[in-house]
């Protein structure tokens, strides 16, 4: 067998398990979901003036009668097939999908503008921060960096909100559909920092390391260009445990900010949230729920795929070290 053909089939290999372990990942959180929705107190009709017969009907209608696992396997089977069932309180006899997708992309693109703009600065400032180290840029880098790091999202959103939406009424105080642009930028400010922040420190370590090893002594004394050694050698070997830091994060940001959505008035998945788990709405929050496992594992799982195309080694070892554990 050839080297190519070998490095295609331990590719293979590698990207199917970990489809395979991303799949048993979301079967398992969709049964913990259902037994934590299963065991909350109280129920979806909470409407005082239902009498028991009537909340014993809706019961049956529903079908929150029938055994535990009957209901799992029935609800598993559903949302598999991207069936999350209808709202009982929040939007009455409503899909939960229709529900979702009106709320859903309002957090996610706001989420991907914050980690696209807040991730990329990140990078680039910790970049700046370890070749000028120790340096002023160094220390401005720094100072910036745990500044984003200690300041809590929703602070700097106020601030954000009164400085350049109350004050300088340069954004929109609070969201408009009709101008989303706009009224995505604060907003995305207000996540992206923390990201940014957290990006640059993490950043900055790797690439002192990296530009102080000695393959990259060794590159710089045969003459390679600056721009090159930076860009391409040292960033793509620094960048692995930057992805490590910021793919949860992502995940996180991508599914909306509870407080952040309340302070800009942003019709998000957060804040709909929080109206279901206070309705009761179980189909609401099991859908929520799922989306946000299901994305975030879509995430980690992204991660790792990029983990072993910046580095290869990492598939090539692993593969060692499971045959090594067969024989």
């Amino acid at each position: 067998m050839t080297e190519e053909k070998r490095g295609d089939k331990l590719m293979g290999r590698y990207i199917a398990k970990r489809i395979l372990i991303a799949g048993a990942s979301l079967l398992a959180v969709l049964f913990i979901l259902f037994l934590l929705m299963d065991l909350l107190p109280g129920s979806p009709f909470n409407d005082e003036k239902l009498t028991a017969a009537q909340l014993e009907i809706l019961n049956v209608r529903y079908g929150l009668d029938r055994p535990f696992f009957v209901r799992f396997f029935t609800y598993a089977g559903r949302m598999l097939r991207g069936d999350l069932g209808i709202s009982y309180s929040v939007a009455k006899n409503m899909p939960v999908d229709v529900l979702l997708a009106e709320r859903l992309p309002v957090s996610l693109k706001i989420g991907g503008l914050s980690i696209l703009t807040g991730g990329a600065a990140g990078i680039l400032l910790g970049m700046a921060a370890a070749v000028k180290k120790n340096r002023a840029a160094d220390l401005i880098a720094g100072a910036i960096a745990v500044i984003g790091v200690s300041l809590p999202s929703y602070v700097l959103a106020l601030a954000l909100s009164y400085t350049f939406g109350f004050r300088l009424k340069w954004f929109p105080l609070l969201y408009k559909a009709e101008a989303a642009g706009w009224s995505s930028v604060l907003p995305a400010l207000a996540l992206g920092v923390f990201m940014m922040a957290a990006a640059a420190r993490v950043m900055r370590a790797e690439m002192i390391e990296v530009l102080e090893s000695d393959y990259m002594m060794f590159a710089e004394n045969r003459g390679l260009p600056g721009g090159r050694l930076i860009f391409v050698h040292g960033m793509r070997n620094a960048l692995i445990p930057v992805i490590a830091v910021l793919a949860p994060m992502t995940a996180a940001v991508m599914t909306g900010s509870l407080a952040v959505e309340k302070i800009f008035s942003i019709p998000g998945a957060g804040s709909l949230m929080v109206t279901a788990i206070q309705a009761n709405d179980y189909n609401v929050v099991a859908g929520l729920a799922f989306v946000y496992s299901a994305v975030y594992i879509a995430v980690m799982l992204a991660a790792d795929l990029l983990y072993e195309l910046l580095d290869p080694r990492i598939r090539i070892t692993g593969e060692r070290q499971t045959g090594r554990g067969r024989t």
